[in-house]
């Protein structure tokens, strides 16, 4: 009989990060590939938003309709299902050669991304105690940074010496490996079967019916709504308006990638010492502050600019963190998996709705620069602060205890 080797909760969460890693690269790429992808495919902010916006539209629906069936499966088999249909829609768009084509190739990875992501926060969830959550997710969140500070300089690289396809190709290989050692090294996830056959699937709709787990919902969403409204279209503000080379891009993400690997844990840590409300609210001060500064900054130096994208990668994306840990903590271990779904849904759907309003709010002069970027700002800083009102009422909870990983 098969057996597997035993893995310790570090090296799980590290390669659930890495299976995240994939997730990123594969939706971040897209993002400093604007100005390439608008010149070579033609189209302009309004469609490539819409674009950016397929990914995360698919990623919410689809999440929402698998929500109800979450909690009823080994996630191990679940995830790994999942992160296969992800790695066949990152391989169709790497073999696409058309604005269409490629737009429909992103909602197949959202559709199975989205999935797969609600799963990895379910499992971390399930395995790391709620005195050690806000540092698990922590680690996880590191995937973001690597994405940015490995993931996609190099896929800028290889895009602009060889074609904006092979970055695609790139995380196609990467998820090849990664899916292989899920398969060997991750253990089955069953330890939430018993009570939610005990509920008999009344769990999901006691889930509707929960009013913190709605507030949890809301919370997440308006924080990624003031988060992903600035995404979309910040690589070609950079380039057009602040006057960043667009060879240069690949440093924003680079540094920016490199101090977060270091910050998200230690923003992690401080949550859970200090309190994550408390932590979070620092956070969305601070980033309010960069963000105000960026989207109303005239030209400035390729220095300046470097410094102003990396805190707003150290205090943007570090919201998250807290974040993560406040929204785990809001329902019980058998209704978490369709929780996280739900909590992966609305997030996707945030950031399509943000990513689409994006689109509406900036229009090109005839310079190439985004007019109205200001107006971005303002609204990521409403929707941020209107996101910790909502955090406050979130009562936090865990009455398990986490599955053994060995």
């Amino acid at each position: 009989m098969f057996s597997r080797p035993p893995i310790s909760e570090k090296a799980l969460l590290i390669l659930l990060a890495t299976v995240q890693f994939t997730h990123i690269m594969d939706f971040m790429v897209m993002m400093p590939l604007g100005p390439q992808l608008m010149r070579e495919l033609k189209i302009g902010p309004e469609q490539f938003s819409g674009m950016v916006a397929a990914y995360t539209f698919a990623a919410g629906i689809v999440g929402l309709l698998a929500a109800p069936f979450m909690d009823r499966f080994d996630r191990r088999k679940l995830l790994l299902i999942t992160y296969v249909g992800f790695i066949l829609g990152t391989l169709a768009c790497a073999l696409v050669h058309t604005a269409a084509a490629l737009t429909q190739a992103r909602i197949v990875c959202g559709a199975f991304g989205g999935v797969s992501g609600a799963l990895i926060m379910a499992i971390v969830s399930d395995v790391v105690p709620p005195a050690r959550r806000a540092a698990g997710m922590g680690i996880i969140m590191t995937a973001f940074s690597a994405a940015a500070a490995l993931g996609v300089p190099l896929g800028l690289y290889l895009a602009q010496k060889f074609t904006w396809e092979t970055p695609f190709f790139v995380v196609v290989g990467i998820g090849v490996v990664t899916w292989i050692a899920l398969w060997w090294y991750l253990p089955p996830m069953r330890g939430h079967l018993d009570v939610s056959a005990k509920l008999r699937g009344e769990a999901f709709w006691a889930l509707l019916r929960n009013a913190n787990a709605g507030w949890a919902l809301l919370f997440i969403f308006m924080l990624v709504m003031g988060h992903m409204i600035m995404i979309p279209l910040l690589s070609p503000y950079l380039v057009h308006n602040l006057g960043l080379p667009e060879e240069h891009l690949s440093l924003v993400y680079l540094i920016g990638g490199c101090l977060t690997i270091f910050t998200s844990p230690w923003v992690g840590r401080l949550a859970d010492r200090l309190g994550r409300i408390q932590v979070l609210g620092i956070m969305i001060i601070v980033a309010a502050a960069v963000v105000l500064t960026i989207s109303h900054a005239p030209r400035l130096p390729i220095a300046a600019i470097l410094t102003l994208s990396g805190l707003f990668f150290i205090f943007a994306s570090g919201r998250f963190v807290p974040a993560q840990a406040i929204g785990s903590l809001a329902v019980p271990s058998a209704q978490r998996g369709a929780f996280m779904s739900l909590n992966t849904c609305v997030r996707d759907l945030g950031a399509g709705v943000a990513a689409s309003l994006a689109g509406f709010m900036v229009t090109t002069a005839p310079s190439g620069e985004l007019l109205h970027f200001n107006h971005i700002g303002y609204f990521a800083v409403a929707a941020s602060a209107f996101s910790y009102w909502i955090g406050t009422r979130v009562r936090t909870q865990d009455i398990t205890l986490p599955q053994p990983i060995v």
